[in-house]
């Protein structure tokens, strides 16, 4: 790896772990950058994975004052985030290469649907009593699809989990992203965990990530915590429809 491509990953691994702890897509920026930098692209999503574990590390230790309280919820979905991180990951290595790049953008822009429309569906499942502080099956359900479709290619987890616990658990929309923030961590741990053991991941590449996604989290969570919901929920759509518009190009 060239000094300048080893630059443009640690730059990428900042502007990634930012966009992770605000809204989520850091691969977005992540994935583009290691391609550029001449990995393969399954090489480029695995390393990218492992990369910005640091930046959800960083930012749940950021977000640690809004997660308090949040023990119960988040131990109830965990195990759903597990086993589907687990089960992604899987199907990533063994299906073909490109394969990802078809079904992805649709996946992202649905998400991204979901989150602009949710304070509308959100009034609308309140009235019928559908959202709740204790997170039911149906959410637990949800997030082990978005966990599915993580450990698969993670561009946008960030928003499709956002979207599913502002729809179907009742709370403050900061608290929801620092809990999104820890889902997003375990979903990926698990992943990066399959992709070591397997040897799919180019350790230069993610050391370099792994330092910038770091910084990039702490800074990342201060601007989040400046923004008024409806801010944050603007900018976690505009970086879904980025994500989706900039696969189906590069698709």
């Amino acid at each position: 790896m060239t000094p300048a491509a080893a630059l443009l990953v640690l730059g990428a691994g900042f502007v990634g772990g930012a966009a992770n702890a605000v809204a989520g897509g850091g691969t977005l920026v992540t994935f583009p950058a290691l391609l550029a930098a001449g990995l393969p692209p399954v090489t480029a999503n695995t390393t990218s994975s492992v990369g910005l574990l640091s930046g959800y590390v960083g930012g749940s230790v950021a977000y640690r004052r809004e997660l308090e309280g949040q023990g119960a919820r988040a131990r109830g979905l965990l195990l759903a985030g597990v086993v589907g991180g687990v089960l992604g990951a899987v199907v990533l290595l063994v299906a073909p290469g490109d394969s990802f790049a078809v079904v992805v953008p649709y996946l992202v822009l649905l998400a991204c649907l979901l989150l602009a429309v949710q304070p509308w569906l959100a009034r609308l499942l309140a009235a019928r009593g559908a959202a709740s502080t204790h997170p039911g099956w149906e959410v637990k359900l949800a997030v082990g699809v978005g966990a599915v479709y993580g450990g698969y290619f993670g561009a946008g987890l960030g928003v499709m989990l956002l979207a599913v616990l502002g729809l179907l658990v009742a709370d403050d929309l900061q608290r929801l992203n620092a809990l999104k923030g820890v889902l997003a961590l375990v979903i990926n741990l698990v992943g990066a965990l399959v992709f070591v053991v397997t040897g799919h991941v180019h350790w230069l590449a993610a050391g370099l990530l792994a330092v910038g996604a770091a910084l990039g989290a702490t800074v990342g969570v201060a601007v989040a915590r400046r923004l008024p919901p409806a801010g944050v929920r603007a900018g976690v759509v505009v970086v879904g429809v980025a994500v989706a518009v900039t696969l189906l190009v590069r698709g």
